[in-house]
């Protein structure tokens, strides 16, 4: 695959996830509106996490990292008919497996309010756990399904599949909690009932498109076949290593939960405006990038991976650095046109906006793993990212607990969010610096030319910002008898009217090669 066709796959990619992206906003200003960053809505965030833990372990991370390589391989050197009876294998495994995990959760979930003494927030934790773990079979299900059609080069139904998750949930939310009374501790199991609904229509969202590859439903327990042995042997380290990951996501909501009532909400609110931009960029990339290293890997085209790798990186900084700038510096206006009605109050856009401005800088380096990762899977070497996730672990663990014991309380959350950003920072170099030493380098003097030129446009395009931001209420203020909202809105907006097209200007004036190549492939996507 070309780097124009992998910019245009990507493209496709980050297209559905914009409007998947966009449904889930839709999504959490509902959830906001509804329980802002109440005790209900952080037990509903912290059992979440759970599911969704599984959900990136088997679906999304080790095991497609470990199955795409192979299925591809087999592929392309034994037929399709093959490769379809190793994903049936596969499949069959991971449902017998994740079966085992659901049934052990649910029975420790009922038995663990009769052994030990719980608060009401935990076993309110437990209780929406109890109803949302079976969602971790489907999920993981679809998202293996979405690797395979990845795999063929298909990318549009599964990039569009996770909006059908903000889709239910969204619908569940309206239709339902606007007639429900009493306290948020009993509307929330309305989004707990609707998540696992959810879970089960993604898995057959995939399904036509599935046997329109030549998929025949079924299960084998034929597990001799060397091939899924090798399956096997690879999401082993790859499960630690995202194991290690979701670990430091688990510290991490337990930490908040522990600092305060408000603290998980707001960490998952500002999250989930760096997962915006992350994912219509980052995501969507690394998403393509794995099958086509994979593809690349196996006819041992090394200097196309690093050229592909050089393109990606300096594309990624092209569009991460200046999006990271303009969260930073418009945190608290976007947080409150946002989420900022009903039972999120002004308090809450505070602790949201101070997590956000730390979560800031961390999608410039949540976005380069994206790139890295995928080339270590596509090399069948799934132990290096486990080996530099042990360290991250350590690092987060360490800087969480400095910031929390040396912060005050009100800042003790935005502490969690930063010291997960130095963690992935350090996670990202070790993860390029050992890939150099493994294929050679992707050409870092062109990178960094790049990254100067950027770093310059977007601090002139932040000063442009911070002056708009400013400027535009005091405008608005003399317009009359204008609602909050809109200002709010306005100020927003306007900034980000501003802020685009300065930013496109200096890049133009700079001669940034990366705008021209974006250009270029969005023109050829056109015809």
């Amino acid at each position: 695959m070309k780097q124009e066709k992998v910019i245009r796959s990507a493209g496709v990619v980050g297209s559905f996830t914009t409007l998947s992206r966009a449904l889930g906003l839709v999504r959490d200003v509902v959830m906001a509106g509804f329980f802002g960053t109440s005790l209900s809505m952080s037990a509903f965030v912290v059992a979440f996490t759970i599911p969704n833990l599984f959900r990136r372990l088997f679906g999304e991370g080790a095991l497609s990292a470990a199955f795409v390589p192979g299925f591809v391989e087999t592929r392309r050197n034994v037929g399709d008919g093959a490769a379809w009876a190793v994903a049936r294998r596969v499949i069959t495994l991971i449902v017998l497996l994740l079966l085992c995990f659901v049934l052990a959760g649910e029975l420790v979930i009922s038995l663990l309010p009769d052994v030990v003494a719980l608060s009401a927030k935990n076993l309110l934790i437990l209780r929406l756990l109890s109803i949302m773990l079976p969602y971790m079979l489907f999920i993981c299900l679809a998202a293996l399904s979405m690797a395979i059609l990845n795999s063929f080069g298909h990318f549009a139904v599964p990039a569009a599949t996770p909006c059908v998750l903000n889709v239910v949930w969204v619908l569940a939310t309206l239709i339902f909690l606007p007639f429900m009374h009493g306290p948020l501790e009993s509307k929330i199991f309305v989004v707990a009932w609707a998540i696992l609904v959810a879970g089960v229509a993604q898995l057959f969202f995939q399904y036509p498109m599935l046997r329109r590859f030549g998929y025949q439903p079924g299960l084998s327990f034929d597990f001799s076949d060397a091939r899924v042995r090798r399956v096997l042997m690879l999401m082993g380290p790859a499960a630690v290593g995202m194991a290690l990951t979701q670990f430091n996501v688990l510290v991490d909501r337990a930490l908040a939960a522990w600092v305060g009532a408000w603290a998980p909400a707001a960490l998952y609110f500002s999250e989930r405006l760096i997962y915006f931009p992350l994912g219509i960029c980052g995501t969507a990339l690394g998403t393509v990038l794995l099958p086509v290293f994979s593809r690349h890997a196996a006819d041992g085209q090394f200097l196309t991976i690093n050229s592909t790798i050089n393109q990606s990186l300096r594309t990624l900084l092209f569009l991460m650095i200046p999006s990271a700038v303009g969260l930073g510096l418009l945190a608290q206006p976007i947080i409150e046109s946002i989420y900022q009605w009903r039972e999120f109050t002004a308090e809450s856009t505070w602790f949201t906006a101070v997590a956000l401005q730390c979560y800031a800088p961390g999608l410039i380096v949540f976005s380069l793993s994206k790139v890295f990762v995928p080339a270590f899977f596509a090399l069948q070497d799934t132990r290096t990212p486990v080996r530099v996730g042990m360290a991250t672990v350590l690092l987060n663990l360490l800087a969480n607990l400095i910031f929390i014991l040396t912060l005050p309380v009100r800042y003790k959350h935005a502490g969690i969010a930063l010291a997960t950003v130095l963690a992935e920072t350090g996670y990202a170099v070790a993860l390029a610096w050992i890939l150099q030493r493994r294929i050679g380098s992707p050409g870092w003097p062109r990178i960094f030319r790049s990254l100067g030129k950027v770093l310059l446009i977007s601090g002139l395009m932040g000063v442009v910002v911070w002056f708009g931001a400013r400027w535009i209420p005091e405008w608005l203020a003399t317009m009359g008898s204008l609602s909050e909202k809109f200002r709010q809105i306005a100020t927003v907006g306007g900034s980000i009217l501003i802020a685009v097209p300065v930013y496109l200007l200096l890049a133009l004036v700079v001669r940034c090669e990366e705008l021209q190549f974006l250009l270029a492939a969005m023109r050829r996507r056109a015809k």
